[in-house]
């Protein structure tokens, strides 16, 4: 008996040859290659992505912009001579600029070419003088030098991004043009500037007036009722899952749906809010109440399945040690157990926010892929968000569009960065091992 056990220990022994050992060496060596491999491609192409955001991006964060010596004609400014804000409204400040930059290039005659001239400066600039009048009516009958933007394809010339060898049949901005821009230059007349509409502005049909900051507002605005939806929501549903409810059959269909529901395309809940909270309920479309609540739909799975794992997280002798006590399930849960676990759950919610924020497709079916010019001022005014302008944006013909696009993925990334470093930070310094 005890010769045949010493026989099948034998058998049992691994294979310990020098050529044996060599081959699973090899094997290992590998096989930790292969990761690395992996891990450096996946670098490297997203380092590639990146600086090619980067690179196009860039330039969208500076404008190019021209000196005009502005005659704020009193009769052109104030046409009602009333000196009120109704009055200053009224004003051709189109009229202003041109008369200024007409003066400068006194030999350009003739409507076609005086128009061509006129396309050196943005339509935004009648915005820029009508501003400072309402600002400050000191000016009126004055002469000041006011900088104003130039226009979309100027700016990418200045830029580079337009090249003065390409043949002039191939390029937007013409051969006078580019000779009436170098005598401003000469004449220290240009100048490139930060550009703060592109962080103040809405959106816009002219490349060099349009910005995030309606996108920037939807956004924020949006991820309020998300989050005032689904946090409070989806913790009572991990609770009362977790700790209340009865294990039986169905329970379990709740909880495979929820885990289903985490999986499900992200269009689906834009269809579903499509059939139910415009076309059944009646709510405003292309609102941020509206956005709001399908994105709550969206992220509760993702709140509750990460609730749920922060309570288990939690030792049971934590809430047995309360019962002992004499308090009440209800209260050893929300007293005891609950505090403990929110570092989890709140790390779940974060991390759920941010993939809301990113998030296009439900947005496009709820009628968020609009046209909008004005900041949103509440949750039922018309807006958009950051993800569906840069979509917007990239589908723009023009030539400009492309830097803007690039630079608002760059403040999309950094915002969802932020929200990811906060949920680690959350839980590195509330998380207690046991």
């Amino acid at each position: 008996m005890s010769d045949t056990s010493k026989f099948k220990l034998s058998e049992a022994k691994p294979d310990l040859s020098p050529k044996r050992l060599q081959k699973r060496y090899r094997a290992e060596a590998r096989f930790r290659l292969y990761g690395i491999t992996a891990i450096v491609f996946a670098i490297g192409v997203l380092g590639i992505l990146l600086g090619s955001i980067i690179s196009s991006g860039t330039s969208a964060f500076i404008q190019t912009e021209i000196a005009l010596d502005i005659n704020f004609d009193a009769n052109i400014v104030d046409p009602e001579g009333t000196r009120t804000k109704e009055s200053f409204l009224e004003g051709n400040y189109r009229k202003l600029w041109r008369d200024s930059l007409f003066t400068l290039f006194p030999e350009v005659k003739g409507r076609k070419q005086k128009r061509a001239l006129s396309k050196l400066i943005s339509r935004g600039a009648d915005l820029t003088l009508r501003e400072k009048v309402l600002n400050d009516p000191s000016i009126i009958g004055t002469t000041k030098r006011i900088w104003v933007k130039s226009s979309a394809d100027i700016d990418s010339l200045n830029k580079g991004k337009i090249s003065r060898s390409t043949i002039e049949s191939d390029r937007r901005v013409k051969n006078h043009q580019i000779a009436w821009f170098d005598k401003l230059i000469d004449e220290n007349r240009e100048r490139l500037a930060f550009n703060s509409s592109l962080f103040t502005a809405g959106d816009s049909r002219e490349p060099e007036q349009a910005g995030i900051g309606g996108a920037v507002v939807g956004s924020f605005l949006t991820l309020i009722v998300t989050l005032l939806l689904s946090f409070p929501i989806g913790v009572m549903a991990a609770v009362y899952l977790e700790s209340f409810a009865p294990k039986n059959r169905w329970t379990d269909i709740i909880e495979v749906n929820i885990n289903n529901l985490a999986a499900v395309p992200s269009i689906v809940f834009g269809l579903l809010g499509l059939a139910v909270f415009l076309n059944f309920f009646g709510m405003p479309r292309s609102a941020p109440i509206v956005g709001g609540t399908v994105l709550a739909l969206m992220t509760l799975p993702t709140v509750i399945i990460a609730g749920r794992a922060a309570l288990k997280a939690v030792p049971p002798s934590i809430q047995e040690a309360a019962l002992a006590m004499g308090a009440s399930r209800l209260q050893a849960v929300s007293h005891h157990v609950l505090p403990l676990a929110m570092p989890g759950i709140l790390t779940g919610t974060i991390i759920g926010m941010a993939r809301a924020l990113g998030e296009t497709a439900p947005l496009l079916m709820i009628g968020m892929v609009a046209f909008i010019v004005d900041i949103p001022r509440g949750l039922s005014d018309p807006s958009t968000v950051l993800p569906v302008q840069i979509y917007l944006w990239a589908d723009a013909p023009e030539r400009a569009f492309v830097e803007k696009t690039s630079a608002a993925i760059m403040v999309l990334l950094l915002f969802l960065i932020l929200m990811n470093l906060a949920a680690v930070i959350l839980r590195k310094k509330f998380e207690k091992r046991w």
